[in-house]
């Protein structure tokens, strides 16, 4: 029998709230933190912040995440919170999330 060891999957997501718009996004990522640390295959879920030049001066967030593989990241998109979230933070940004989603070598 081969077994397959689980393929890690990080994800860094960026983003860039309008200046007025700070504390809905603020309020809103953090929201997700605990319910998706709490998520079987979910290994790590941090965020953070940063004054950006690149964004005017204003407070842009960082999410850090991983995941045990591409099921567990599948099953995340589908909760109930993550769309949630998804649903209500776009009209709070000034341009799109940047996700990158990293597929662990080593």
């Amino acid at each position: 029998m081969i077994i397959i060891p689980l393929q890690m999957i990080t994800v860094f997501a960026s983003f860039y709230p309008k200046e007025k718009d700070v504390e809905n996004v603020r309020k809103i990522l953090q929201g997700m933190v605990e319910p998706t640390r709490n998520e079987e295959g979910n290994i790590t879920y941090d965020l953070y912040s940063m004054d950006d030049v690149e964004n005017e001066g204003t407070e842009t967030f960082h999410l850090f995440e991983i995941y045990s593989g591409k099921e567990a990241l599948d099953f995340h998109r589908e909760t109930a919170h993550y769309k949630d979230y998804r649903a209500k933070i776009v009209e709070y940004l000034k341009k799109p999330i940047q996700v990158k989603v990293l597929n662990k070598i080593q």
